[in-house]
């Protein structure tokens, strides 16, 4: 087991990146984005120059990207779109990963189309989708790398059901399992109106095919006139993540947590901003309460 985070939610500078890693006694980053200087891109889209100023960084600290956080077939993707774009992306990030060592992309399988049926195949382009991945997924293992996909908005996020359909049609995917993403999202495996989904459910259902853990929590109200998300500390959700942590472990898993608090900051929405201090305040009370979880269940760091 190790513990690792996207540290973006710290500072986007490579500089506060490293310092929080290190703050926190880790080695490990996710990396998805990062400002060196005035630029700040996916780490697959920055610049090489800028690229080199990064991966020379990581070097001098000792830290390693245990996962490339890229962006290939994510919820900004249509399945519509062209494929050039998914494949470019790869091409880029298979020399960084090399070059960092990361043996893991984070990946998707494109947005998914919320006005059809979920299980019409046309409607949701599944054929073209597994078609893609296959390819995807090939291009990376060629060069002794694995894609690990995420439940998040995207087909196979729509439930425990889509995402089976894709383990079972594209050979070599696995899974990073975001146990939050379920407490926001509509659980499309079940008739309209769809109720959210239930992390756990999910989780049981595709344990086998995990290989990394993306760790998340928050609630969702019920019976409220305009609902919204609200993140928490892990553990303090409905994202049972401390179920899920202990199951996990007491089963042998001996991967990654990686920390996505989305507490001060909120990724996908620029409107959530927080002052540099607390950011990075956040992000290490974070990891050091998602430690003091794992000592409770009685797997101490």
């Amino acid at each position: 087991m190790y513990l690792t985070g996207f540290a973006d939610e710290a500072g986007a500078c490579i500089d506060t990146q490293i310092k929080a890693t290190q703050t926190l006694g880790w080695s490990n980053i996710e990396m998805r984005r990062v400002r060196v200087g005035d630029e700040e891109k996916n780490l697959t889209d920055i610049s090489d120059a800028a690229f080199d100023v990064v991966a020379g960084k990581l070097e001098d600290a000792g830290v390693t990207v245990n996962c490339f956080g890229s962006a290939i077939a994510n919820w900004g993707k249509l399945i519509t779109d062209p494929f050039d774009s998914s494949l470019e992306e790869s091409r880029r990030a298979i020399p960084r990963m090399k070059r960092l060592g990361s043996k893991m992309v984070r990946m998707m399988s494109f947005k998914h189309d919320l006005e059809s049926d979920p299980f019409d195949n046309d409607a949701q382009g599944f054929e073209e989708r597994c078609r893609r991945l296959r390819e995807l997924v090939a291009m990376f293992a060629d060069e002794g790398l694995t894609c690990v996909h995420e439940n998040c908005m995207n087909y196979g996020g729509m439930g425990y059901l889509f995402t089976q359909r894709l383990i079972e049609n594209v050979p070599g995917l696995k899974l990073v399992y975001d146990t939050g993403n379920p407490v926001f999202t509509d659980d499309r495996t079940k008739p309209a109106p769809y109720p959210k989904q239930n992390s756990w459910e999910f989780y049981s259902h595709v344990k086998e095919h995990i290989a990394y853990v993306h760790i998340k929590d928050g609630t969702w109200p019920v019976g409220v006139e305009k609902p919204s998300s609200t993140f928490t500390f892990a553990g303090e959700g409905q994202g049972d993540v401390r179920a899920i942590v202990k199951d996990l472990l007491d089963s042998g898993y001996d991967g990654g947590f990686s920390m996505e608090p989305h507490l001060a900051v909120v990724f996908h929405d620029d409107s959530v901003t927080a002052e540099a201090d607390v950011k990075f305040s956040n992000y290490i009370e974070y990891g050091r309460r998602f430690e003091q979880l794992l000592s409770d269940i009685g797997h101490p760091v």
